[in-house]
């Protein structure tokens, strides 16, 4: 080989393993979301520019019904029903990017590996104890970066570092899901990392969370890439 092919030879290899890496990546988000399904009574819409809105439309006649009261207590049972939008395929071991932005407060959430697809918590009342942050794991999305369980925290398991939110803004979750680790980074550093609970699933489903009725949470750019087995 001549040294004077050496230079293009190199630039087309480099060429075609950018591509390949590019490949491996696949867009969740498209215009009439086929590759997911909504469970509770949650509203997602993709707007023009690829971005997924998701909200609730609170219906008053579930809260009331023929009372004229209501105690604190129905309320609260009304009021935190949650909604989520769950992909219809289920994943191993992962690589998922997400933007996402959440008004202030605010609060959502994305699950992995959840098999109950949250089940137990798009009831009246729901059931706290099995919302898919206790039998997967849920990544938290908080409006306020002050919160104690900021954006980035592994709920129930690992507080994320304070600071790397920008509230009112745009910012980005990059999850990596492996069956010995889960991390993740917020805005591109690293927000919280665990080994994962050996009792819990290693597969499942990704969920995006509407946390309660005045629930209101813009998602962009969600891509995963696979890097090991999926079902």
């Amino acid at each position: 080989m001549t040294p004077r092919r050496l230079p293009s030879l190199l630039a087309g290899l480099l060429l075609t393993a950018s591509i390949t890496a590019a490949a491996d990546w696949k867009d969740l988000i498209t215009p009439r979301l086929e590759a997911w399904e909504s469970l509770g009574d949650g509203i997602w819409r993709v707007t023009d520019d690829g971005t997924l809105v998701g909200y609730r439309r609170p219906m008053t006649d579930a809260l009331f019904g023929e009372a004229e009261t209501i105690t604190r207590q129905q309320f609260e049972d009304w009021f935190r029903v949650q909604s989520w939008l769950y992909t219809k395929q289920e994943y191993g071991e992962f690589d998922l990017h997400v933007e996402y932005w959440i008004r202030v407060p605010g609060n959502s959430g994305i699950s992995i590996r959840d098999p109950t697809r949250a089940m137990f918590a798009i009831v009246q009342p729901a059931d706290y104890t099995k919302t898919p942050a206790h039998n997967g794991y849920e990544v938290q999305i908080n409006g306020s970066s002050s919160s104690r369980s900021g954006s980035g925290s592994l709920y129930t398991f690992v507080t994320a570092r304070p600071g790397l939110q920008r509230d009112g803004q745009w910012n980005s979750f990059d999850i990596e899901s492996r069956n010995d680790r889960i991390l993740v980074r917020v805005n591109g550093e690293i927000a919280a990392e665990h080994p994962g609970d050996p009792d819990r699933p290693k597969t499942g489903p990704i969920g995006l969370q509407l946390h309660d009725q005045f629930n209101f949470v813009m998602f962009r750019n969600i891509r995963i890439r696979e890097v090991g087995p999926s079902r």
